[in-house]
């Protein structure tokens, strides 16, 4: 046992190496950082600078780039923290060559390169490719919620954000008013103008702020009435074809008039019993005469009482947010005035909540991430479609072709699928009922060509084969989702509205890419 204690002289001189190259390993993430952004083509960062006049030196865009992959790639994404260490974490100080920059520098940087991110993503998906990594015989698509960079208390109703509006356009008018009485009063004594109260210019921010938050509720309106345009459209197609006399399988969609309909079927089972060639088509199609004029007796009386309700899907789906907010006391459709564009949503099968967006990516079966979507649904239904654009823009850009799309059953639709694109397995319930289906049902051959596409997606993942191949996805994305939020600490935005959040995401993901090619380097 030693009989003293190792000395602690902290006024050691030299207490680093005096080169700067000789204070880190070779093989740390910082060296290979700073070596992939020497490689990369930054000409996106450099466009809106300016040299060769007179003022400070500005700092060189790829110091800061690679500062902040750095940052991301060790979980640190506050400016504030960043400019801190830079001073204090020796890999910091590397990365910024001791010349440390202002918190502000770093904000702003990040803040004014909204396509230079996306490109320095796809730029390192190609570095991985050229790797030899990007295997897309495989792709997965989910999605998480992210926090956005606002509280869920800055949640108002329409009412009161339109309130406040004119409230503020009032005041700012009167306001306004008075600063020209002011400087005409101080004009006519001294001969010059006075600059305007700062209170003035702080209202001003007040109406700027609410101003967009009343160009997002037009444009939620706008959305609102879209949608229901294309339900009264999908409803006036449907109708249309069973008064062709088409059988279309399935429950027909919301806002099907039903006097309507069921006529239609009447008239359709009629036809068929005139041109029924047998006995056992005639006895057949008289049944379903039968029941659909009972059905339609029952409808023309629902129409006399008042009972039918003609809303398409997104009404009623509004309607059952306004319902479920009314019974926690909430505010139903509302806008937050700190950042807009985010939404109030649920958070996973627990019930929670979460002010925020919707993120997806699409993951490749080497844990790669191909590309991203940024959604103001919570909702994954709308998202795949996107996403698989995002993924598949990607791989073109790399010379492949993705082989099978995997996604779980909140894409289950029969838009998504049906969407024009690579082949797909979607899953029509939770994992273990997939599963539990494929073991104890197995399904052999191709699927009926006259079943439904939800009804063929079933039958397929059936198959041993196909519901082997679907066992990936939750090895293959999840994974990724969790090294988003635990590796990067992206669990809230630090920016806001929707084209700023997009950017960080692709910010992130360039950097979760670059950190998997950082391992794959290092063990070849």
């Amino acid at each position: 046992m030693a009989r003293s204690y190792r000395p602690v002289i902290r006024d050691q001189e030299f207490l680093l190496p005096p080169n700067m190259a000789d204070w880190l390993a070779e093989d740390h993430l910082v060296w290979f950082v700073l070596d992939v952004v020497d490689r990369l083509d930054t000409s996106r960062f450099h466009a809106a600078r300016r040299t060769g006049g007179v003022g400070r030196q500005g700092y060189d865009p790829d110091m800061l780039l690679a500062l902040l992959v750095y940052a991301y790639a060790v979980g640190e994404r506050s400016s504030r923290r960043i400019e801190r260490l830079c001073g204090t974490d020796v890999a910091f100080r590397v990365c910024c060559g001791q010349d440390t920059p202002d918190h502000s520098t770093i904000a702003r940087f990040r803040a004014e390169h909204h396509d230079g991110f996306a490109d320095l993503f796809a730029q390192v998906l190609r570095l991985c490719s050229a790797a030899g990594m990007v295997r897309v015989g495989v792709v997965s698509i989910d999605g998480t919620k992210i926090a956005a960079n606002a509280a869920k208390a800055s949640n108002r109703s329409v009412e009161w954000v339109r309130a406040e509006a004119a409230r503020i356009a009032a005041e700012v008018l009167a306001e306004a008013d008075r600063v020209d009485a002011a400087e005409d009063a101080t004009a006519a004594e001294h001969g010059s103008d006075e600059d305007l109260p700062p209170g003035f210019a702080t209202r001003r921010g007040r109406a700027a702020n609410l101003k967009k938050a009343l160009e997002e509720l037009d444009r939620k309106d706008a959305e609102q009435a879209d949608a229901d345009t294309a339900d009264r459209a999908r409803a006036e197609d449907y109708l249309a074809r069973v008064e062709a006399g088409e059988t279309i399988r399935g429950v027909p969609p919301a806002g099907i008039d039903p006097v309507r309909f069921q006529r239609a079927r009447l008239t359709r089972e009629q036809g068929r019993a005139e041109r029924a060639s047998t006995a056992r088509e005639r006895s057949e199609a008289r049944r379903q005469a039968r029941r659909a004029a009972r059905s339609l007796a029952r409808a023309e009386q629902q129409a006399s009482d008042g009972e039918i309700d003609l809303r398409g899907a997104a009404a009623r789906a509004r309607d059952r947010r306004a319902a479920r907010a009314r019974v926690r006391g909430g505010l139903g459709d509302a806008v937050n005035i700190t950042d807009p564009d985010s939404r109030l949503m649920t958070e996973g099968s627990g019930g929670g909540s979460v002010q925020g967006y919707n993120a997806q990516v699409a993951v490749t079966d080497d844990h790669l991430i191909l590309g991203v979507h940024v959604s103001q649904d919570a909702n994954d239904t709308h998202c795949f479609t996107p996403t698989l654009d995002a993924a598949t823009t990607q791989v073109l850009a790399l010379g492949k072709q993705i082989g099978t799309v995997l996604t779980d059953a909140g894409y289950f639709t029969e838009h998504n699928l049906t969407a024009p694109g690579p082949d797909r397995l979607i899953a029509p319930g939770k994992n273990r009922e997939v599963h539990a289906e494929a073991r104890e049902h197995p399904a052999q051959g191709p699927p009926a060509t006259d079943a439904s596409p939800q009804d063929q997606m079933r039958h397929r993942l059936r198959e041993p084969g196909n519901a082997a191949l679907y066992k990936r996805r939750g090895a293959t994305v999840e994974p990724v989702i969790a090294h988003l939020k635990e590796q990067t600490k992206l669990r809230r935005f630090a920016r806001r509205g929707l084209q700023a959040v997009t950017a960080e995401l692709h910010l992130a993901a360039a950097v979760i890419n670059l950190n998997r090619l950082h391992q794959a380097s290092a063990n070849s």
